[in-house]
């Protein structure tokens, strides 16, 4: 449903403080992150008893990284295994293999609670809820696709800090809407971030480019050789576009009620045609 505003100064004031009143009982506090990074560490320090996993690494990637994260906001991390395959069956099988390792000895060191198997997903995962506020955690095998991803959000965030704002603000509107479950059919977290993108970028003045001039190339395709030779190369191409961009962008001083009105009836509209 279009949001109307009769009295439109009034009202985008009232708006305002509204949201602004969420995202003080949304966006993470210190502890919050300092959480996030002690999950983190345990998760590795069990990495690191397991013999055949020796040599791997373990990197956070998702909203944690991106800086895109609520309080309650889960946890993606990806356990960086040397020349895994990315793409092969042989290479998928192994990714299992690995996650079993894994779930043997979390459940050995304990600390956590519903741990999941998800072998046949897109990509197979771990998941599992730690003690620590019961956050919940999504355990893949040499996902440097998303950590990619993720950085480019950050990367996109850093430019004007509405984006990270609204991102916030629609995870929430999505949450109350019921439309912020991929498994029931409707949108997962990066889809609502690429929403937000798109309708940044239709701003006039634009507030974001087009993803094309951050990166002009295919970062799937883009990803492979050494890993971060590779992801070295696509983070200073896309610093450089970004700043060519911040240099000739012009202000847009829209407030943000102002954006996540026409957020949400640009979307009704869109909804509405199709």
């Amino acid at each position: 449903m279009k949001l109307e505003m009769s009295t439109p100064h009034v009202q985008y004031h009232a708006l305002e403080i509204v949201l602004k009143d969420i995202l003080s009982a949304t966006k993470p506090r210190q502890e919050d992150c300092a959480i996030r990074v002690h999950i983190i560490n345990e998760f590795r320090a069990v990495v690191e008893s397991v013999e055949s996993l020796r040599g791997t690494t373990v990197e956070p990637f998702g909203s944690f990284v991106s800086n895109l994260y609520t309080r309650r906001g889960d946890l993606d991390i990806s356990v960086e295994v040397p020349n895994d395959s990315l793409v092969s069956a042989a290479g998928r099988r192994h990714k299992q293999d690995i996650l079993k390792d894994i779930r043997k000895a979390l459940r050995k060191r304990g600390g956590i609670h519903n741990l999941q198997f998800i072998p046949n997903a897109r990509v197979p995962i771990l998941k599992f809820e730690s003690n620590r506020q019961n956050i919940t955690c999504d355990i893949s095998i040499s996902n440097i696709l998303g950590r990619t991803k993720s950085k480019l959000l950050l990367w996109i965030s850093e430019i004007d800090e509405r984006f990270r704002d609204m991102v916030l603000l629609v995870k929430e509107w999505a949450m109350a809407q019921n439309i912020n479950d991929s498994k029931s059919g409707t949108l997962n977290s990066y889809s609502l971030c690429l929403l937000v993108i798109f309708h940044f970028q239709n701003c006039r003045p634009a507030i974001v480019p087009p993803l094309k001039e951050i990166y002009p190339g295919n970062i799937a395709d883009d990803l492979t050789g050494v890993g971060d030779i590779v992801e070295g190369n696509i983070r200073d191409a896309c610093a450089a576009n970004i700043s060519r961009f911040r240099e000739k962008l012009k202000l847009n001083n829209s407030s943000l009620s102002e954006l996540f009105v026409s957020f949400v009836n640009e979307l009704c509209s869109s909804l509405e045609s199709t």
